[in-house]
């Protein structure tokens, strides 16, 4: 039904983009590698996936179309929801998760919070054959203060749907463990292998 908004950008979170396109706001759940490609621009275009449940109508934002298509294909598979689909994106780039599912790097995949060993298995068997030749990756990720770093971090994964509790204490051990981390991006990326 969409295929991109392009808008200006109204707010921002690690897990969602309100961007204002004629007077109307879409709010529009993304991941965190389009959060750190879009972060500081004032206006963007994001490919869009449109899901429909019967209780919810959910735009998913994209800033590249392979990470649109990654979704699209990890919601085929049985058993991936969108919310676990934008955990794997969120986890690793597009180009980095392809490479694991063609290499059958089931250690690399399960390395994923909420990937266990069958899924692994199962995500391998379904998208071999059906990944297309993802480009790498342009890392354009932007520093900031401690502070605004573990807030980010502990926003993004209650969206992602972790307790705070529970996602405070993870992000306070990544952080005893790799003081030097500089983006809400890498932030989340190692507290979830620490859930």
């Amino acid at each position: 039904m969409y295929a991109f908004i392009s808008g200006k950008v109204t707010l921002l979170t690690p897990a969602t983009v309100v961007l204002e396109n004629n007077g109307i706001g879409y709010e529009i759940h993304i991941s965190l590698h389009t959060y750190a490609s879009i972060q500081g621009k004032k206006e963007c275009k994001l490919f869009i996936h449109f899901h429909v449940k019967e209780d919810a109508h959910t735009l998913y934002g994209f800033f590249s179309e392979d990470e649109k298509i990654l979704f699209r294909l990890l919601t085929s598979v049985s058993g991936v929801g969108p919310a676990s689909a934008r955990l794997v994106l969120s986890s690793m780039q597009p180009a980095e998760f392809a490479e694991a599912v063609l290499r059958e790097d089931e250690a690399k995949i399960r390395s994923i919070k909420g990937i266990g060993p069958k899924s692994a298995k199962r995500l391998i068997l379904e998208l071999k054959d059906k990944l297309p030749e993802m480009k790498a990756p342009d890392e354009t990720m932007t520093a900031g203060a401690s502070n605004t770093l573990k807030e980010e971090a502990l926003s993004a994964l209650i969206m992602l749907g972790f307790s705070k509790s529970q996602a405070e204490k993870s992000i306070e051990k990544t952080l005893r463990h790799q003081p030097a981390l500089d983006s809400v991006e890498l932030l989340i990326k190692e507290t979830l292998k620490n859930i």
